[in-house]
């Protein structure tokens, strides 16, 4: 009977839940391009945390009068092959498309706050959180400086990543959301091993690696010139790498930023850590601004955003593009699947072990990966 309910499990559409995000900005738009083709309920149900009302005025602002609501009080009365609207915001909510208000930031934590709960308590399988405006979102209730600090708190998660991802590209941020000034005096041995842990088990569980390879990068311009442009390489990240390979993790570095994304260097990686936000959201973002995703790692339920914001300036031009948002959804089904299958697996250590046996990687590539970072610095 057990065995039976879990393949029920593994077989009913997943319950991916979404907020809206700023109602004023182009995150309804992104969200109803993502989900107006009916074919995706055959992958997954959508269920959107959100106002009946704004949903139907951007609906008939999009021009998408066939795409039907089912309108819910609550995730429990989700129905299959129907896209399901939790209504949390039931007060009359003005639109002002473009512009940043109180009314859109209230808006935005209701749903939030409605769906993270359902996800906690397992109403929804997954949630991917439509973009909102950091700044007029700020209350009592919410004093974060994104989604990611909302969630680790939420989850009393202490050991979370912000990860960036496009295919095979996988960028984590050590310091995230950190004044720049700050950076160097918060990045320790333990911080990166910390960040290093977590990559490292998010790259197997989550998406599937066994033996992942990951590469740091260095604080300083061409990773310090061993010393001469700066001393945190030699005294922090170096030890911090071979602590990290001394415990069985394959990480590499330090790698200067510019030569590492000016080249083909990165495709050799399953995942990279930056030191600081733009050091590693610039290139990213260079390289997949359209479908990128942002992905928490390390959290105990799954969550994905769109890697882009609010975009203010395309709102009700209906020139929005879907596919971060869509690539976000697919993402966190993907995520959920991931952990579903290693979860199994690892009540079966025989299978985990043919598997490593199966997969070891190549000692002379992986010598060659060393080889080459004790050389980066001077790229």
């Amino acid at each position: 009977m057990e065995n039976k309910n879990n393949i029920e499990q593994n077989i009913k559409p997943l319950r991916i839940g979404i907020t809206h995000g700023d109602v004023n900005s182009i995150s309804y738009e992104v969200i109803l391009k993502s989900i107006q083709d009916s074919r995706i309920f055959e992958y997954f149900t959508p269920v959107l945390y959100g106002s009946s009302k704004v949903a139907s005025y951007h609906r008939k602002a999009l021009g998408m009068g066939e795409l039907a609501f089912n309108v819910i009080r609550s995730a429990e009365q989700t129905a299959e092959e129907k896209l399901n609207l939790v209504n949390v915001v039931t007060q009359e909510i003005k639109v002002e498309l473009g512009q940043s208000t109180d009314v859109a930031g209230r808006a935005a934590y209701f749903a939030l706050e409605a769906a993270t709960v359902d996800l906690a308590s397992g109403l929804i399988d997954a949630l991917v959180t439509g973009p909102i405006n950091k700044q007029n979102i700020q209350s009592k209730d919410f004093a974060f400086p994104g989604h990611t600090e909302y969630f680790a708190q939420k989850f009393n998660s202490r050991d979370y990543l912000m990860l960036m991802v496009n295919n095979n590209m996988r960028i984590g941020v050590i310091t995230g959301h950190t004044p720049l000034r700050e950076v160097p005096s918060t990045i320790t041995e333990e911080l990166i091993l910390q960040k290093v842990r977590i990559m490292n088990q998010s790259l197997i569980r989550d998406f599937g690696i066994l033996k992942p390879k990951i590469a740091i990068l260095g604080l300083n311009p061409h990773a310090g010139d061993r010393g001469i442009l700066g001393i945190e390489e030699e005294t922090i990240i170096i030890p911090a790498i071979q602590k990290a390979f001394d415990e069985g993790i394959m990480a590499f570095g330090p790698y200067p930023a510019d030569g590492f994304f000016g080249s083909a260097q990165m495709n050799q990686f399953d995942g990279t850590l930056a030191m600081f936000h733009d050091q590693g959201l610039i290139p990213f973002k260079s390289m997949a601004f359209q479908s990128g995703v942002n992905f928490t790692a390390g959290l105990p339920y799954v969550r994905t955003s769109p890697a882009h914001g609010t975009a203010y300036d395309l709102a009700g031009k209906n020139i929005a593009s879907p596919e971060s948002f869509r690539e976000a959804i697919y993402l966190a089904k993907d995520v959920v699947h991931n952990r579903r299958n290693y979860d199994e697996l690892q009540k079966n250590p025989l299978k985990i072990s043919s598997l490593e046996d199966d997969s070891d990687a190549d000692k002379n590539d992986i010598k060659a990966l060393k080889d080459d970072s004790d050389e980066s610095e001077m790229l």
